[in-house]
């Protein structure tokens, strides 16, 4: 249970007390900013790579295609998306219950931009938090004016540039660099998308910031249900630091409530009231308490990564009921996904019958008329081929019985069945094969007339 006025930066009156966290150092924090550094490497980088001619990331809207590191899908698999969504959510399920809030203080873009740039120029132009406390509490000199400025202004061209990035996953760089260099008018939607995001990612991180994991996330309060008292989070050791004392207090343990757990966390809360659904577990309370207990004399760990039974000093469990169920349904998923992708076919190939009367009936025939549809899925071009199987008494007009098509194009293919009005003797079935680079679609026509 957390105390009534526990530290958070959410008031119990609803209002929003503004959050300086104090710099931390230690061999979390410099493993962190390691794996900020890469992370936003890979979402820079990504539009640049190119594999298999196209960018390792880039979703082409207007055209919907979809080129996935290698893979090429149209509009057509977008189904597919559905399994590979729930291959995510459970591997987020899995990591949960394993790992407690380990994508929330390491991965989640939220966290990485936040603390690996936005709060990083901040302290660089505006000093520690101390000093930003008290510059904020007093007038508006012009110390404080041009800090103020310089530091919104750098948020600005940050927010637009990770904007622009942004951007290139659905434009492609060279698209992006013609719709940058030419007039707003010219790619309204672009610049109203590029416009929207850097005021977003602005207002979210200048202004916003740990409200969106407090009120907004859905995934901080599913964290309630997903965690159990045997998943790793970050907790206080409070067998070991209570009673609360100063250093050298008789009777006292090894915490003397320093605050400096609480100074440090992005999020305002003080970690030794109990696991609570603000904590991030960005592992800043970690840091700052094992540098305090280095200063002291004390071993380490009094805040901590451990399940809430290690903290209670009982028997840890790593396989239990709730992660069976978990890796389960996440087999499930990976299973489906990849009989999915093995069935995938490289084409699609759709018998249309064309609009107007089914069948056309003059003296001497009866003539049927279809659309064949056909969708080149490969990132490669392909050359189709139409060939309707042999029916008794049946003649065929194909005009286009060979296609040469290139990746992602579609076309349409006309075919015509003939059949004498003599012979017509109602309704029959006939296959059309559609072959192109080794695989072979069979459609089935349905060849209609006038009743015998």
């Amino acid at each position: 249970m957390i105390p009534d006025g526990a530290a958070s930066s959410l008031l119990p009156d609803g209002h929003r007390k503004f959050v300086y966290p104090a710099d931390v150092t230690g061999r979390f924090a410099t493993a962190r900013r390691w794996t900020f550094a890469a992370l936003i490497g890979v979402y820079v980088a990504l539009p640049w790579i190119r594999i298999g001619g196209h960018p390792a990331v880039f979703i082409d809207i207007p055209r919907r295609h979809f080129h996935l590191f290698g893979a090429t899908f149209n509009a057509q698999d977008i189904w597919m998306m559905l399994v590979v969504l729930l291959g995510v959510g459970f591997v987020l399920f899995v990591a949960t219950a394993l790992l407690g809030r380990v994508w929330c203080g390491w991965a989640c873009p939220q966290t990485v931009f936040l603390d690996g740039v936005y709060r990083r120029v901040e302290r660089w132009l505006q000093g520690p938090r101390e000093r930003r406390m008290r510059r904020d509490a007093g007038a508006w000199t012009w110390d404080r004016v041009w800090r103020k400025a310089a530091t919104h202004a750098a948020w600005v061209a940050i927010s637009f540039v990770l904007a622009h990035v942004f951007l290139a996953y659905f434009a492609s760089l060279p698209g992006l660099f013609q719709m940058v260099q030419g007039s707003p008018a010219a790619h309204p939607e672009a610049f109203a998308v590029a416009a929207a995001t850097t005021a977003a990612l602005y207002l979210n991180f200048a202004f916003f910031r740990e409200q969106l994991c407090i009120g907004v996330c859905p995934y901080g309060r599913l964290q309630a249900v997903l965690l159990d008292k045997d998943s790793l989070v970050i907790g206080y050791d409070a067998a070991r630091g209570e009673p609360r004392g100063k250093l050298g207090a008789a009777g006292a343990g090894d915490c003397v409530d320093c605050k400096r757990c609480v100074v440090v966390c992005p999020t305002g809360i003080d970690i030794r009231n109990g696991l609570q659904l603000d904590c991030i577990a960005c592992t800043a309370c970690i840091d700052a308490c094992d540098e305090i207990m280095v200063k002291i004399g004390r071993k380490r760990g009094l805040i901590r990564y451990d399940s809430l039974n290690g903290l209670d000093g009982k028997r840890k469990r790593v396989l239990r009921p709730r992660l069976y169920l978990y890796l389960a349904v996440f087999g499930a998923a990976i299973v489906a996904a990849a009989l999915a992708l093995a069935g995938r076919a490289g084409f699609e190939a759709n018998l249309l019958r064309t609009r107007g009367l089914p069948f056309v009936v003059d003296a001497e025939k009866v003539t049927n008329s279809f659309e064949i549809h056909l969708v080149n899925k490969k990132a490669e071009p392909a050359t189709f081929t139409i060939a309707p199987e042999t029916s008794p008494g049946m003649s065929f007009v194909v005009p286009m019985a060979e296609i040469a098509l290139e990746p992602m194009a579609d076309a349409h293919a006309p075919v015509f069945m003939i059949v004498p009005r003599a012979q017509f003797r109602g309704e029959r079935r006939v296959p059309i094969r559609v072959s192109a680079g080794g695989e072979t679609r069979v459609l089935e026509a349905r060849f209609l007339g006038p009743r015998p």
